[in-house]
């Protein structure tokens, strides 16, 4: 059996479970699935931009209506919950947690802890990360020690 660490940050849709589970053709899956659920005030410069850029004006002034730290942990649940379901009805082994740590530790600790084959990382495009190598992939692909996969999600959150 293969086994990746799915990183997400909002619930996979049905098309983004399609294609992780697709991947590797016929060969069984295990997933390992680490949800962040948004993070604090100081990232919301960062998505404002990633809004701009993608022309998506009405979302940078909604940026302040969506729960962040603690009041986004009940979301961040229900997404991942959501995410394992869609993963587990698609005939894939799936377990999760949600990341209360920095993003690379628990990445790093459960690679190690289920000897992961890979690491695939989901998002939504972050523009200003990306550039700077600052994503979760691109800081990924020097601390895990196996191959890392950069997707993007079929959707906005």
């Amino acid at each position: 059996m293969f086994t990746s660490v799915l990183m997400i940050e909002k619930a996979l849709t049905s098309a983004d479970v399609e294609f992780v589970t697709s991947l590797h053709g016929d060969e069984e899956v295990s997933f390992h699935v680490l949800l962040q659920p948004r993070g604090d005030q100081a990232d919301r410069l960062l998505r404002a931009i990633d809004d701009v850029a993608l022309g998506e004006l009405d979302e940078v002034a909604r940026e302040r209506d969506v729960p962040e730290g603690e009041a986004a942990r009940p979301f961040g649940e229900r997404a991942l919950e959501v995410s394992l379901q869609a993963l587990r009805a698609a005939g894939s082994s799936a377990e999760g947690r949600l990341i209360e740590d920095h993003p690379l530790d628990a990445l790093k600790g459960l690679v190690d802890e289920v000897g992961a084959d890979e690491v695939i990382v989901l998002t939504d495009p972050h523009y200003v990360e990306e550039f700077f190598h600052r994503d979760w992939a691109s800081r990924a692909r020097h601390k895990v020690g196996v191959p890392v996969l950069k997707l993007f999600s079929h959707s906005k959150a």
